[in-house]
């Protein structure tokens, strides 16, 4: 059977590249090596309309191999999956998708995003640099009580001691633990901040709660008072700003905690709560089996009562009142929002924070915590469509992680250059470059750790409480930390340094991963670098926004260019254990390593580097 070539990647078959407007009108070639194949139909079908079209591609007399045509795409967001209906000369019909020739019943199509482009992504998101912080346990400038505060919660009285991590006498981990990280003390730190690059601060929750992590929201329109004041948000959104820097805040409304003013399951709050009476405002926005003490509750955590985002009192509550949570705190200072769960929000109960916040402050963004590829992420049985213009702007990067991580543990660039190739066709261009990725946060284990721990991960939650790479393990995570940095903020997107991963921390699981920052014994060296990364970031319009394109990407070496208008960068990394040589195309005359000065002369148009183990450039 004759071979027949298509790429969607490839603009000598489709253009324009990836996803596209609405209304886009979209050429497609598509080339056999012989004339044995009469007439092609592209066949594309509409998810979310439910419904086929076909457009039919047609050779030129002087070009009879080649097929040409051009698909109009939908009016509306869509989800358009694609192949090819192929008409051969013997009067045989056969279909053509991603894995070939292929039957009726199990080709496999292509992806087509179509997305509203009329909603502009706020481009200062994706140009700068987020730092994420765990308040708790970033930097204490005021010591206050826990005394009659909601919760049972204790307080360290030493900066340095580890976070409780055993049970209690019931046999449950209740994270009532705190160090008192406050508001004024991310506002003491914002120098420091400033000298890594930041230009973005996300934050994990601030709202009363009572737990350290603060996901069991208390009161949504009060700051913890561990935290600090109303005033002190205030003060670190106007400070911040005068730093250049942006604040946004994490939106927890799936849940609310059951010792919340809303559910008061142990009456600590004056006012009626869901728990308390069918009578209290608030019993509507959850779901009881059998009241009081049978509901619905966030992956069956009973702490956690889940909420009906389809409830009235309670969207307006969170939304659309005129004093409602997400507004009010867009007009104290705060940026954007990330939301917690995103799989677990009705689209359109995103639809309508996003709609509030374009009203609020247009210039605000929408951050939606999604694990996979958000473009076609399937939850609860429906196809989502958080990147389609309606509700989020862009999405957190975890498939960057898992890709970037195995890279370097020792996996095939290709592969990473074909998960992140995936992403850029599927994703808008503005969700794509301004993606949050990042390599460790507070749900996941330190990134020095995944990258130092050469044997297995220990078995019993007592030894990962005590555990501490060794020397030579530390030393070789170091160097991986390093050039996982370095492809960090030099890919598209926003590179989100989860906090203390500059400085050196270790850990696994929460509460590992979420120990107090170690002012005065940081690793100074692994800052510097980072430092260098944020400020470099910062001077080149390339890194910022410019394109992508892969000039390497096999076995332990990755190799790819940024390019603006004005300048391009090559990033080239090495992460395996043995040095390596390669020459690589270069446009212009003298590259310079950015990271150490170095400088190259190319030769015919190629530059000839040697990279040791474990050892990236960043060639200007």
């Amino acid at each position: 059977m004759s071979t027949v070539l298509f790429d969607p990647r490839s603009e000598q078959f489709k253009t324009p590249f990836g996803a596209v407007p609405c209304a886009t009108a979209v050429s497609f070639r598509f080339r056999s090596d012989s004339a044995a194949i009469r007439r092609v139909f592209l066949l594309a079908y509409c998810e979310f309309a439910d419904r086929w079209t076909e457009t039919e591609l047609f050779a030129p007399d002087d070009e009879p191999t080649v097929f040409r045509g051009v698909y109009t795409a939908p009016d509306a967001p869509e989800l358009v999956w694609y192949h090819f209906r192929l008409h051969w000369e013997d009067g045989g019909e056969s279909c053509y998708g991603i894995q070939g020739h292929q039957s009726w019943d199990t080709v496999t199509s292509w992806q087509l995003t179509v997305y509203d482009d009329s909603k502009r992504t706020p481009d200062w998101f994706g140009k700068g640099l987020t730092y994420q912080i765990f308040p708790d346990r970033f930097f204490r400038a005021e010591k206050r009580s826990v005394s009659g505060l909601v919760g049972s919660r204790t307080l360290h009285e030493c900066w340095d001691e580890a976070a409780e991590y055993r049970p209690n006498a019931d046999g449950e981990i209740t994270c009532s633990d705190f160090f008192g990280g406050d508001l004024a003390g991310i506002t003491q730190k914002l120098d420091y901040l400033l000298s890594l690059g930041v230009t973005t601060l996300y934050l994990n929750p601030i709202f009363e709660a009572s737990t350290n992590h603060r996901y069991d929201t208390a009161n949504y329109k009060r700051i913890d008072p561990l935290l600090g004041t109303e005033e002190d948000f205030r003060t670190l959104c106007a400070e911040a700003k005068a730093h250049g820097i942006r604040v946004i805040l994490d939106g927890v409304f799936n849940h609310t905690g059951a010792k919340s003013l809303y559910f008061n399951a142990d009456g600590f709050y004056p006012t009626l709560g869901a728990a308390e009476s069918k009578d209290s405002p608030y019993y509507s926005w959850y779901c009881f089996r059998s009241f009081p003490d049978d509901y619905d509750s966030w992956w069956g955590i009973k702490n956690l009562p889940a909420v009906d985002e389809s409830n009235e009192s309670y969207v307006n509550y969170i939304v659309n009142d005129p004093d409602s949570v997400v507004r009010r705190w867009l007009r104290m200072g705060a940026s954007g929002w990330r939301l917690d769960v995103a799989d677990e929000l009705p689209d359109e109960f995103i639809a309508e924070i996003r709609a509030a916040m374009d009203e609020e402050r247009q210039d605000s963004i929408l951050i939606g915590e999604v694990w996979e590829d958000g473009s076609n992420k399937i939850a609860y049985s429906r196809r989502r469509k958080y990147l389609l213009g309606s509700e989020t702007h862009a999405l957190m990067n975890y498939p960057f992680r898992t890709a970037a991580l195995r890279y370097l543990r020792g996996g095939d660039a290709a592969d990473f250059k074909s998960a992140m190739e995936t992403l850029r066709e599927n994703y808008p261009a503005p969700a794509f470059y301004s993606a949050m990725n990042f390599l460790s946060t507070h749900d996941t284990p330190r990134l020095l750790t995944v990258l130092g721990l050469s044997g297995n991960i220990p078995e019993t939650r007592e030894q990962r409480a005590h555990f501490r790479l060794s020397p030579d393990e530390r030393e070789r995570g170091i160097e991986r930390v390093k050039l996982a940095a370095l492809l960090l903020y030099t890919f598209p997107g926003t590179p989100t340094l989860y906090y203390g991963d500059e400085a050196g921390m270790e850990g696994f699981e929460d509460p590992f991963n979420r120990e107090t920052y170690p002012w005065g014994k940081e690793d100074l060296a692994l800052i510097n670098r980072f430092a260098c990364l944020g400020a470099l970031r910062k001077q080149h319009e390339a890194l910022q926004r410019g394109t992508i394109r892969y000039l390497f990407a096999e076995g332990a070496v990755l190799a790819f260019i940024r390019q603006s208008e004005s300048e391009q960068c090559m990033t080239v990394l090495n992460a395996g254990d043995v040095p390596v040589a390669l020459s690589l195309p270069w446009d212009g005359a003298l590259a310079t390593d950015a990271l150490t000065l170095q400088q190259f002369l190319p030769q015919d148009g190629l530059l000839r580097l040697s990279l040791g183990a474990r050892e990236g450039v960043l060639l200007e």
